[in-house]
């Protein structure tokens, strides 16, 4: 008996993968470990509390670092729960560089006074997915699965109150992103 299977296998939907191994990542531990992306993000509000929880960030223009002709101005809106130990989980929705309407789901890490002659200097950094880049845009970004591809984006920026901050972020090879923060 000579089975006829077909050279490739059968291909699950990208998209439906790339969700599926994220809701997995996001909802179960790892290994029997306590794996938490978003520690402290249900922890009710302490009575009294006067502490910023949220943050938003909003960017309207970002340099790229080469022209193209295809590059469409990119506006971006994040929003942040601020939790404990200068962590952050949050969504930015954007128009890429080519003018998709895109997303960004990330934990984050902020490290103030960085600078110690500048204390109002911060650091930080996010890390997530990223959905957006689909069609002849598929190679913009590596490692992109059915519009879906992981992302790191650092970060600098000065504090110029406890609730307001300028903020430069490194979109790495492709472009640098100017933009401001705001916590309530």
């Amino acid at each position: 008996m000579v089975l006829n299977l077909p050279c490739h296998p059968p291909r699950l939907a990208p998209r439906a993968l790339a969700s599926f191994v994220l809701l997995a990542a996001l909802s179960s531990p790892v290994l029997a470990i306590d794996w938490t992306l978003c520690p402290g993000l249900n922890d009710p509000i302490p009575e009294g509390a006067i502490e910023p929880r949220h943050e938003t960030f909003f960017s309207p223009y970002t340099h790229h670092w080469s022209h193209d002709e295809e590059h469409k101005p990119v506006v971006a809106l994040s929003v942040s729960r601020l939790l404990p130990n200068d962590r952050k989980c949050g969504i930015s929705l954007f128009r890429n560089s080519f003018g998709q309407p895109s997303a960004y789901a990330f934990v984050g890490k902020s490290w103030p006074g960085i600078w110690p002659s500048q204390p109002r200097v911060y650091a930080s950094v996010t890390a997530g997915i990223m959905y957006g880049y689909v069609g002849k845009y598929k190679n913009k970004v590596p490692l992109n699965v059915g519009g879906f591809s992981p992302a790191i984006v650092p970060a600098v920026g000065y504090q110029l109150s406890p609730r307001s901050s300028l903020e430069m972020q490194i979109l790495g090879t492709a472009a640098v992103m100017f933009g401001a923060n705001w916590r309530f």
